[in-house]
């Protein structure tokens, strides 16, 4: 085993940030109950306020009042898909739902129960590159639909979608616009008033925050109904005593990564680009999946031919080399991934496929070294493969 360690898997998670773990270390002082009336349970309160500044800030949000705390992304957006399961049982002539082939599986999960329970659902295909297929979609736009859910930026190929214009449209059918943009705040400009949405979902673990927690906006007049369900507290919207640490964690990594995201932006997509392009040129016969240049500038999807996806990870591992076979959070199971197979990558070759997701802390020389080291494992395994790796 390598003693080296480099970390290309940001997107399934990513380390916390020293000054975020510096900050919650002086955070834990902060145990009072921020519903509380005493001195300590205002300034839980006040601390709470400040971090949804923060957060509301990186998503473009002038209301603070309008982005609530949750547990993470999967909540965010079942909280989302109930609220709609509800108006839908009001009024059942508006009940269609509208996602995509691509989505994360929380997503494509509600939207399943939702089908289960009678309600329409589309799962709109998309392009080779990963984009909604747009004349589909308005082909699926029916006064009927209440609700369109389209993810931000893929987890798996980093495509990047034209929610703005998608919201538009939505808008225009009377529908409710909801995005997951977990993979997307911090990496890419964020603005809920340029993209027109009702809903937008976040998870602090992709920002260099710690676990456990996320968040939900919602537009104001957008309906609203609490998956969990208690006490007061977001207004009603989400019951439970107030996770201080995670929150005042939360608010920090925010500010830290708005602060950061320009400078973010160019250095971690040139250090894609120096990965692609040597891949490109070092390995044959290999796909890049996702879009070309609508793309996030961390992350990279390829396919290798001949070769099979868990037996390049444990050999990248053991060079110390960490990353992903797809979505982390669909892992063990043996099916190919979903997201790959909606592009039109076929079984095999979705089989093949390595994600590797940069991050703040990766550097040329790291890159340089997975340049070395990979090469030589896709030929390895080549010649052991009754598959050509010419079969792209």
């Amino acid at each position: 085993m390598s003693q080296r360690f480099i970390y290309m898997d940001y997107n399934a998670t990513t380390p916390l940030r020293q000054e975020v773990k510096d900050g919650m270390v002086r955070a834990l002082e902060v145990y009072a109950n921020a519903s509380s009336m005493h001195e300590s349970g205002r300034r839980a309160r006040a601390e709470i306020e400040n971090a949804r500044r923060s957060v509301a800030a990186i998503i473009g949000v002038k209301d603070p009042a309008t982005v609530y705390f949750t547990s993470g992304g999967s909540e965010s957006n079942n909280t989302v898909f109930m609220t709609m399961y509800g108006l839908g049982r009001k009024a059942p002539a508006r009940r269609k739902i509208i996602t995509t082939a691509i989505e994360h599986p929380c997503v494509m999960n509600a939207a399943a129960y939702l089908r289960d329970e009678g309600f329409p659902v589309v799962y709109l295909p998309v392009d080779g590159y990963g984009r909604v297929d747009m004349d589909a979609y308005r082909r699926e736009l029916t006064p009927d639909t209440l609700l369109v859910s389209v993810m931000a930026a893929n987890n798996e190929i980093g495509t990047i979608e034209d929610i703005k214009t998608i919201a538009a449209m939505a808008k225009a059918a009377g529908a409710w616009v909801h995005t997951d943009a977990t993979q997307a705040v911090g990496k890419i400009p964020v603005s809920v008033d340029d993209w027109g949405v009702d809903y937008l979902t976040m998870s602090c673990h992709k920002l260099y925050g710690p676990k456990g927690i996320g968040a939900l906006y919602v537009r104001p007049k957008a309906p609203i109904e609490p998956l969990i369900r208690g006490g007061h507290q977001e207004n009603g919207v989400r019951a439970g005593t107030y996770n201080n640490l995670g929150i005042i964690g939360f608010g920090m990594a925010a500010e830290l990564a708005l602060a950061d995201l320009p400078g973010y932006m160019e250095r971690v997509g040139a250090l894609r680009s120096r990965l692609c392009d040597g891949l490109l040129a070092r390995v044959p016969h290999i796909k890049v999946n996702g879009h070309p240049t609508e793309v996030l500038p961390n992350t990279l999807n390829v396919s290798f031919p001949g070769a099979e996806g868990e037996a390049i990870l444990l050999s990248m591992d053991i060079e110390g080399i960490q990353v992903s076979t797809g979505s982390a959070c669909a892992s063990g199971s043996l099916e190919p991934s979903h997201v790959l197979m909606a592009t039109g990558v076929g079984p095999e070759l979705a089989h093949g496929s390595i994600r590797f997701s940069l991050g703040k802390y990766t550097t040329e020389e790291e890159v340089d070294y997975v340049l070395e080291k990979l090469p030589p494992i896709i030929a390895r395994l080549r010649r052991m493969s009754t598959v050509p790796a010419t079969e792209a």
